[in-house]
């Protein structure tokens, strides 16, 4: 009996070594990865990286960039993105609210554009590497922005029109003409980085099918609150300087008016129905093509559906 319980001892004993030798190796992982260098992109690699971003409005390209650098939650904000694609305005603002969404605020604010999110979680590399770079080298990550942008002025194709004003001081701002309605363009990098051939009518190069209307019920995400500071290389997002680096990455918090919730944290039971957006409107979104999602036609489509079943 007392060699039955001596065993029973060491087994417990070594059950706990063994699950404390567990916790702090992986303790130790995570110091690790928080430890290691930062990357170092020369500029054309981060001409690279965002040149297919470059000519999007500077409130959206800014909350792209920090959403960026929380890249572990793209895909499920694309998914949610994507099951709730028919909510729009304050109806949609109060699901992501009801939902309590454990991501960070700058990826939320991007649950508007369900296009944007699939762009980036269908090449998670792309969007890993961007928001690296954003982390380490935001100057530098700017700096791309405005080569890139100044090369497609130069050869005609990015200019004002009835989606954007594009600002030409010594630095090239990309303005939605209309502060509550955001265009999403669609463009290819190798054809508005490049000169255009002859009788190539650069006019038709980059397209503003689609936006979003971005009212007062998305402030609490810094909507109508952020934009760049181009010559001091700051972002500033719901009115305060972005300041997350690669150094703070791990507690950096940025101030926003929406209560955080942690990933643990249950989420209550939907309370509006989910629809899934056909194989067609997937592929646009990948492929980059604008995509026109007539929020407000929705249920009629909906309906037409079942009577056509």
């Amino acid at each position: 009996m007392l060699n039955g319980r001596m065993r029973k001892t060491k087994f417990t004993i070594r059950c706990i070594a063994a699950s404390s030798a567990l916790f702090f190796a992986a303790e130790l992982f995570t110091a690790a990865s928080f430890a290691q260098a930062p990357p170092s992109y020369p500029p054309q690699e981060l001409d690279r990286l965002v040149s297919s971003i470059a000519l999007y409005p500077d409130p959206l390209l800014a909350q792209i960039l920090t959403a960026s650098t929380f890249s572990n939650d793209i895909p499920d904000a694309a998914q949610w993105a994507d099951e709730h694609h028919y909510l729009t305005g304050d109806a949609l603002a109060q699901a992501i609210t009801a939902d309590q969404l454990p991501w960070d605020p700058s990826v939320q604010a991007l649950l508007p554009f369900p296009s944007v999110l699939d762009m980036m979680a269908s090449d998670m590399g792309w969007t890993q590497e961007l928001g690296d770079a954003v982390l380490a080298q935001r100057p530098d990550v700017m700096d791309a922005v405005q080569r890139m942008r100044r090369r497609a002025a130069n050869y005609g194709y990015l200019r004002s029109n009835p989606s954007i004003i594009v600002g030409m001081g010594p630095y090239i701002t990309i303005m939605p003409a209309n502060p509550a309605f955001i265009v999403v363009p669609s463009y290819s990098p190798a054809i508005v980085f490049a000169a255009p051939r002859i009788g190539f009518a650069v006019g038709a190069a980059i397209r503003f099918g689609f936006g979003v209307a971005i009212g007062l019920a998305f402030r609490p995400w810094g909507w109508g609150l952020t934009r760049f500071n181009w010559g001091g290389h700051a972002v500033i997002v719901n009115n305060v300087p972005w300041g997350r680096t690669w150094a703070n990455r791990a507690t950096y918090v940025h101030p926003y008016n929406v209560r955080r919730f942690a990933a643990s944290a249950p989420r209550p039971p939907e309370r509006h129905e989910l629809v899934k957006r056909s194989p067609r409107e997937r592929e646009d979104a990948k492929a980059g093509h604008a995509v026109k999602e007539e929020h407000s036609k929705a249920p009629k489509r909906e309906k037409n559906r079942d009577e056509h079943r």
